[in-house]
C-alpha cells in the first residue's frame, strides 16, 4: 500500500498545512494542528470552489454521482435485534444486549475489570454460537490465557490475537467476520499512514474511524477499550465519543470488591442506566439486589442516616445518605462524597432560611455509602433531614426514607417516577416514607405511611412528630 501524504488541520479554524506548526499560520492558536491523512483526491471544499470560479457562468457539473435520497415516512423502522452477553447486568446497561454493527467504547481506571468482563462476556457469547475476536495490544496471547484460567476458562475456544497495527486488524476482521470483536486498547493500535505515536490524537481518531466504518460496513460488533485520564475522562480526541454508539464508564474503588458499568451515551438504549457488579475470584458477578449493597447495616437507628430512593435509569435504587456534624473553627469545611459539593452549600442555606437549623459555626460532611454517585436533586431532601438528625443528635425513625428536590424558596418539588420509588422502597421492608405532594400516590401502598409536603419545614415538622 503506498504510502499517503499527511496533512496537519488546525482545530480551530480547520486551516490546512503541510507540515506541523506550533501557531497556526490562519488564527494564530497555538497547539492546534492535529495530523491527517489527506485524501488521494483534493478536497472536496477546494474543488467546489475552483469549479465554481471557473465555470464563468456555464452549468456546474457535479464533483461525483448523487446519493439515494428517501423521504423519512417511507423508511421501514424495525427494531434492532439483541444478542445478549450473558451477564444480565451488562445487558441492562448495553439496552438488552449488543447489537449488529455496533461500536461500544468501554472506559475505567487501570485495573478496575475493563477486560475481565469483556473476556467472561466473549466467553459466554462463544459458547452460545456466535463467533468472537479478542485482539489485545497490552497483553500478550499467554497473559491473556493466564487470566482466562484465573477465571475458570480453561477451555474457552476465544479467538485471540495480539497485534497493534490497524491494518492487520482489519485484514483479519475482513477474513475472518467474526460477529463481536474486542480491541484491547484502542489506545494501542496504530496506523502506517501516521507518523505519530500510538495513543496520540491523530491515531486514535483515525482508527477509531476506520474500525467504525468496518463495523457499519461488515456487520460485526466492535467493542473498543479506551484508556482514562487522571480526571477520569476518556482519553484521545473527544470526537471518539461521537463516533462510537454506547458509551460505558467502568466506576468503583480498587479497595472496594464493587463495580458499577454506567452508560454515558447509548443509541440503541437508556442513558445513565448502571449495571451493578461485584468482584470475586471468579471475575465480575453480577448483582441483583444492588440496594443491599448501599444501605450500612445498623442494628437500630442512629444519627445523621437517612435513606433515599434514587432512580438509575430504569432502576429505582435505594442509598443511604450519611450526614456528620461537627463543631469546626472560624472557616467551617463543607464537604460531600458522592453528592455535588456545591449544592451542599445551597442545601445549608436553604435550611437555616427557611427551616431554622444553622449549621454556620459547624463542619458538615456527607457522604453516599457504597461509593455511588447521586447527581440527581431527588437527594435534596434526604441530605437535609441527614444533616438536621446528625445537628441535634436524634436518628430517623425506623424504615424511614425520603426524597424530593428542594428549591431556594424552601418548597419541595417531586422527583421523576415517584410511584416506583414508594413501590422499591416498600418491598425492601420501609414503612414510613416523607415525600413531596406532586409524589403521593393515589391508592395507599400496603405496609407504608405517607407524608406529602409542599414545603422544608413541613417536612422537619413531621420528623420531629415522628419521634
Amino acid at each position: 500500500m503506498a504510502k499517503e501524504k499527511n496533512i496537519y488541520t488546525c482545530t480551530e479554524c480547520g486551516d490546512v498545512s503541510p507540515k506541523w506548526l506550533g501557531k497556526c499560520p490562519a488564527c494564530g492558536a497555538w497547539n492546534t494542528l492535529i495530523e491527517s491523512v489527506a485524501e488521494s483526491a483534493a478536497p472536496a471544499k477546494n474543488r467546489f470552489s475552483q469549479q465554481l470560479s471557473n465555470s464563468s457562468g456555464s452549468q456546474f457539473k457535479p464533483l461525483a454521482q448523487t446519493a439515494e435520497i428517501a423521504t423519512l415516512g417511507d423508511i421501514e423502522a424495525t427494531d434492532m435485534a439483541r444478542t445478549p452477553t450473558g451477564h444480565e447486568e451488562l445487558d441492562r446497561v448495553l439496552g438488552g444486549g449488543l447489537v449488529e454493527g455496533g461500536v461500544v467504547l468501554i472506559g475505567g481506571d487501570p485495573g478496575i475489570g475493563k477486560s475481565t468482563l469483556l473476556l467472561q462476556a466473549l466467553d459466554s457469547l462463544q459458547r452460545s454460537g456466535q463467533k468472537t475476536l479478542y485482539v489485545t495490544g497490552e497483553e500478550s496471547g499467554a497473559q491473556v490465557a493466564l487470566r482466562a484460567r484465573r477465571l475458570g476458562l480453561d477451555n474457552s475456544q476465544v479467538k485471540v490475537m495480539a497485534e497493534i497495527q490497524l491494518e492487520k486488524i482489519l485484514s483479519t476482521l475482513n477474513e475472518t467476520q467474526p460477529d463481536i470483536a474486542v480491541i484491547d486498547s484502542i489506545q494501542t493500535v496504530y496506523s502506517d499512514q501516521l507518523t505519530s505515536a500510538p495513543g496520540s490524537v491523530a491515531q486514535v481518531r483515525e482508527c477509531a474511524a476506520h474500525l467504525t466504518r468496518m463495523a457499519k460496513a461488515t456487520g460485526v460488533c466492535i467493542v473498543l477499550v479506551g484508556h482514562v485520564t487522571k480526571e477520569g475522562a476518556l482519553a484521545g480526541p473527544r470526537v471518539l465519543e461521537h463516533m462510537v454508539d454506547t458509551v460505558l464508564y467502568f466506576e468503583g474503588d480498587t479497595h472496594s470488591s464493587f463495580r458499577l458499568v454506567r452508560a454515558i451515551k447509548n443509541r440503541f438504549g437508556a442513558v445513565n442506566e448502571i449495571g451493578v457488579f461485584a468482584m470475586t475470584e471468579r471475575g465480575l458477578k453480577g448483582v441483583s439486589n444492588p440496594s443491599a449493597i448501599f444501605l450500612s447495616q445498623h442494628s437500630e437507628p442512629v444519627p445523621g442516616s437517612c435513606v433515599m430512593v434514587t432512580l438509575e435509569g430504569t432502576r429505582p435504587m435505594l442509598v443511604e445518605i450519611q450526614a456528620l456534624v461537627d463543631s469546626g473553627g472560624p472557616s467551617p469545611r463543607r464537604l460531600s462524597v458522592g453528592l455535588d459539593k456545591d449544592r451542599l452549600a445551597m442545601l445549608l442555606a436553604v435550611l437555616h432560611r427557611h427551616a431554622g437549623v444553622a449549621c454556620m459555626d459547624q463542619d458538615v460532611f456527607v457522604n453516599a455509602v457504597g461509593g455511588v454517585r447521586i447527581s440527581e436533586p431527588a437527594a435534596d431532601l434526604a441530605v437535609m433531614l441527614a444533616i438536621t438528625s446528625s445537628l441535634r443528635g436524634k436518628p430517623l425513625p425506623k424504615g424511614f426514607i425520603a426524597f424530593g428536590e428542594v428549591g431556594l424558596a424552601g418548597e419541595v418539588r417531586p422527583a421523576p417516577r415517584g410511584q416506583e420509588r414508594l413501590k422499591e422502597a416498600a418491598k425492601l421492608g420501609f414503612s414510613v416514607a416523607v415525600v413531596p405532594k406532586a409524589n403521593a400516590p393515589k391508592k395507599p401502598i400496603e405496609g407504608m405511611t405517607i407524608h406529602a409536603v409542599e414545603r422544608i419545614e413541613q417536612a422537619m415538622q413531621v420528623v420531629r412528630d415522628l419521634h
